[in-house]
């Protein structure tokens, strides 16, 4: 196989051993263990794993083949599925940090037309938990690079419930009202907004992308479903460049473990900081408390974004074992990032395969499960 080109420029972890950060090697090799085990049984043909600790990179590596003929390389970029969407919600954070809007605004007051069938009351922040009523709602492809077919759109979405009586996790249409939203308050698509107000300052425009362009497009890796055929649309041109803000990012997993890096350590990273240390704490509380998500059959504990651990005996992807304030997302069956308050781990795993709910659940415990396991001092 060949490999896909080597990354364009510096990354801003420095990178340090896993004993150099507290980190136990044997865990970390039974993480990368596992990954390979599942490979050579056929679960994906490819992966891609990140482990970061107080800003330095302890572990990144790169598994299999990310498409037919093209082996797995740094620079490969893996489709986040919904993973993507904490990246399009810290685009709504910096806007109420920017005093654009606030959190506790009605949608309506910032996208007029919003309020038509009973949507006057939603807020960003139950639109943000999954409370905003309308789970089951899509937008089609049409809209994707259509921003005034995209606005009618989400102005004409339909009520499924009353908004806030229930938590049911919302796959798509949600974050296209957040990507209407960022346009219609800053004049920007909702990826060039994220670009430079989330990604670049970061550092991470090389590796995170919110809309693949033309000239990185080669670096992406294929997905898969569990039968091994290439998924579509997914991987085609068009749904590259959309950036699809609830599901269509692609990036490199060592560009998520540092994102959560920076969600970390108060909005900051490499002294580039993008939301303040207040702000984060805002995005990270557990605003469902114990109430079930109908979707996931279990609570998730929704901040603004992310998920939480919580301390119910279940949780998704997040680790049997790990402190009750991590919070990160999943993607689809592929993939989970997420971040340690506690012990400062930032967490990266992404995949090439849509997996069952069976197999990635129990997967992600696990690999989720080895790196908390691996912090010993």
């Amino acid at each position: 196989m060949t490999a896909a080109s080597p990354l364009p420029s510096a990354f801003p972890l420095p990178s340090a051993t896993p004993a150099e950060l507290g980190l136990d090697p044997a865990k970390l090799d039974l993480l990368c263990a596992r990954i390979e085990a599942d490979i050579a049984a056929g679960h994906h043909p490819g992966a891609q794993v990140a482990l970061a600790r107080h800003g330095k990179l302890a572990l990144f590596r790169s598994f299999g083949a990310a498409r037919a003929g093209v082996a797995a390389s740094d620079a490969s970029l893996w489709l986040l599925y919904s993973n993507t969407k904490v990246i399009t919600a810290a685009g709504l954070w910096a806007l109420a940090e920017d005093g654009l809007l606030r959190l506790t605004d009605p949608i309506a007051q910032h996208l007029p037309g919003f309020e038509a069938g009973g949507k006057g009351a939603i807020t960003f922040i139950e639109l943000l938990t999954h409370q905003a009523g309308f789970p089951g709602a899509e937008i089609p492809p049409a809209a994707w690079e259509d921003a005034a077919k995209l606005r009618e759109l989400v102005c004409a979405l339909t009520l499924q419930w009353e908004p806030g009586s229930r938590v049911r996790y919302h796959p798509s249409a949600a974050h296209w009202v957040a990507a209407a939203v960022i346009r219609a308050v800053t004049g920007e698509d909702h990826r060039a907004y994220l670009r430079r107000r989330i990604i670049a300052p970061l550092g991470l425009d090389a590796e995170l992308f919110v809309g693949v362009p033309v000239e990185m497009q080669a670096r992406t890796a294929d997905m898969h479903d569990v039968d091994g055929a290439v998924r579509m649309p997914e991987g085609t041109a068009a749904f590259l460049a959309a950036g699809v803000p609830g599901g269509g990012g692609y990036g490199t997993a060592r560009a998520m473990a540092a994102f959560y890096q920076a969600l970390l350590q108060g909005g900051a990273l490499a002294g580039r900081r993008i939301i303040s240390p207040r702000m984060m704490a805002y995005a990270v509380r557990n605003y469902t408390g114990d109430r079930v998500d109908e979707y996931n059959g279990m609570p998730m504990h929704r901040g603004l974004g992310p998920h939480l651990r919580g301390t119910t005996p279940a949780m998704r992807g997040l680790g049997a074992i790990a402190h009750p304030g991590t919070f990160g997302h999943g993607g689809v069956g592929s993939s989970y990032c997420w971040g340690d308050p506690e012990s400062g781990l930032s967490f990266a795993f992404l995949s090439n395969t849509r997996q069952t709910e069976e197999f990635h659940g129990p997967r992600m415990d696990t690999l989720s499960t080895l790196a908390h396991a691996a912090v010993i001092s």
